[in-house]
């Protein structure tokens, strides 16, 4: 241990004891995108002894500009983030459990997904998924890590069940206006520095170093050279999660059809698990080509979409972000 984190244990505010505090630490991280990967790093270099990692997507060529534990070949395979960067971190600490999770996450399987969680590091791209997360946390009162990177602007605060106000006290809707990294870019300068705000705040909570917390929603620019602070303050008597104990993301139906914005993309649930081999063969006919690993079927199709089956049973129609065309193609391939 002395040798593997010597410097960061000669940081007298971690020291030894703050050290083996994070070695009997567990941490949560939600997306395995562009933030998640830069958590990821962090906490597993930093000697954090579970690391949990939760993700629904494979890894895909325009992800290799700013994920940084990506490479080609993993996209070549079509590796689902998690794996790909479990083999990566694996490699780079082997004494750090590394948990692998290729899941959606839902309001059916969050509870069980933050299970002995010490903490959530939020590594997500859209409001729905990071509301879902602010309310479990607060249900189980585990504190949870907001960061957000989109163009060259970036946000991040650290929320604390019975200590802060939560994300819903910040930001109401799940409306994002549209802004996403699909839409109008990101730098990859801007992710780094968001995550490493949220990893430094990870390793503040962790070693106990409460006094030391940033008790604030901060917000910047790095292209623009704009930095704002706002106080956290107290939770809004009315807020549906921290104030009035609803938790609304925690009641919803789950949706078994979403368009993922920016993406041109549709996925559909609900489906049984797919034999991925029996799926191919199937399909081998009718398609122009497919492509699959243990994890996942990719199948070109000759209207000009693409579908993308899940051995969990989610498929994604790509190509499309209508919902009315991707059901459609899904009931020409898959079925109703």
């Amino acid at each position: 241990m002395k040798e593997r984190y010597s410097r960061q244990m000669l940081f007298a505010p971690i020291g030894e004891a703050g050290q083996k505090k994070l070695m009997d630490s567990a941490v949560c991280i939600v997306g395995m995108g562009a933030l998640g990967t830069v958590l990821a790093s962090h906490m597993v270099r930093s000697g954090v002894g579970h690391v949990r990692l939760l993700d629904r997507d494979y890894v895909e060529p325009s992800n290799l500009q700013r994920q940084m534990l990506y490479d080609e070949e993993d996209a070549e395979q079509v590796l689902p983030k998690v794996f790909a960067a479990k083999n990566k971190l694996g490699r780079i600490n082997s004494s750090v459990r590394i948990e692998a999770i290729f899941s959606d996450v839902t309001a059916r399987n969050i509870h069980e997904a933050l299970e002995g969680m010490d903490l959530v590091l939020d590594g997500t791209d859209n409001f729905q998924t990071r509301f879902l997360l602010n309310d479990a946390c607060y249900e189980q009162g585990i504190p949870f890590i907001y960061g957000g990177a989109v163009s060259s602007r970036g946000m991040s605060a650290l929320f604390v069940p019975g200590v802060t106000p939560c994300l819903r006290c910040f930001i109401q809707s799940a409306d994002s206006g549209g802004q996403t990294c699909d839409t109008i870019g990101v730098i990859s300068p801007i992710v780094d520095i968001v995550a490493s705000y949220q990893a430094a705040e990870a390793l503040k909570y962790l070693v106990g170093a409460s006094e030391q917390r940033r008790d604030s929603l901060l917000t910047f620019d790095i292209w623009h050279n704009q930095f704002f602070e706002m106080k956290l303050g107290k939770p809004r008597e009315k807020c549906p999660c921290c104030g009035l104990k609803q938790y609304p993301a925690l009641q919803k139906e789950e949706e078994t059809m979403v368009s993922l914005c920016g993406r041109e993309s549709v996925q559909i649930s609900g489906h049984a698990p797919f034999d991925l081999e029996l799926w191919r063969q199937r399909l081998e006919s009718a398609v122009l080509t497919t492509k699959s690993n243990p994890y996942l079927l990719r199948a070109e199709l000759r209207e000009g979409e693409r579908l993308v089956l899940f051995a969990d049973g989610r498929v994604l129609v790509q190509g499309t972000d209508d919902p009315a065309r991707a059901r459609s193609l899904y009931a020409r391939y898959i079925g109703s």
